[in-house]
């Protein structure tokens, strides 16, 4: 067993004894917690998907294990698995390598490879560590989304140009939809401030130009609460 821990061989011969499963299942929820703390690292994390990311590795590699060469069983499993993303909510870019990292690690216990599960997460891992230190594909920290609504009948363009030049470094208009049954019109700026702060000053004076509608200034793939 030792030996075959320590090389890339499977632990799971042609049929599934209770050390092997404990062993796997253990390698699994030790690496789950862990690409959970990894994933935690400098990034917002919810507890629920926190607890996702540690048990998801054990669960992947509990259905790897049932299925076991079984077409039948698998051709069901994928049809089930299918069905999830019905009842999930869409992700960021870095939940869903998360979550991928997670299912790649159960794939890798789930049919034995243990030592392969963990030399993967350690690479993966300290790559992902590592890219998070250096601040990699990391904009301007002053970079912002800025949602402006105005009335219908004010002409939006060139109207916050004097207030953009004053309080920001760049900006420009990305977006423009109307709402409130065609009535309002809705602009989304990115803009890049020149401080890291938001002026008072500079919300207050969209504020006179916009009528006292709303106006959203967020970071950057800030997600608003519906």
């Amino acid at each position: 067993m030792l030996s075959t821990l320590l090389s890339f061989s499977s632990i799971i011969g042609t049929q599934i004894t209770l050390a092997t499963f404990l062993i796997c299942t253990a390698v699994s929820l030790v690496l789950g917690v862990l690409t959970a703390l990894v994933y935690k690292h400098k990034n917002h994390c919810s507890q629920s998907f926190a607890i996702t990311l540690a048990i998801l590795p054990a669960i992947v590699q509990v259905v790897i294990m049932l299925v076991n060469g079984n077409i039948g069983a698998g051709v069901a499993v994928a049809g089930a698995f299918s069905l999830v993303r019905f009842r999930s909510a869409p992700g960021t870019a870095k939940e869903i390598g998360a979550i991928f990292l997670a299912m790649a690690i159960g794939l890798a216990t789930g049919m034995g490879y243990v030592t392969l599960a963990v030399l993967f997460f350690a690479i993966i891992g300290g790559f992902m560590l590592l890219l998070n230190v250096i601040k990699f594909g990391d904009g301007d920290e002053n970079e912002r989304t800025l949602k402006i609504t105005i009335p219908e009948n004010l002409d939006y363009d060139g109207i916050f140009d004097d207030l953009f030049t004053q309080y920001t470094k760049k900006a420009s208009l990305e977006k423009v939809k109307t709402t409130n049954m065609g009535t309002l019109y809705e602009l989304q700026y990115n803009i890049i401030l020149k401080s890291a702060e938001i002026p008072k000053q500079f919300i207050d004076e969209l504020r006179c130009r916009n009528g006292n509608l709303n106006i959203t200034c967020s970071k950057v793939g800030t997600k608003e609460a519906l």
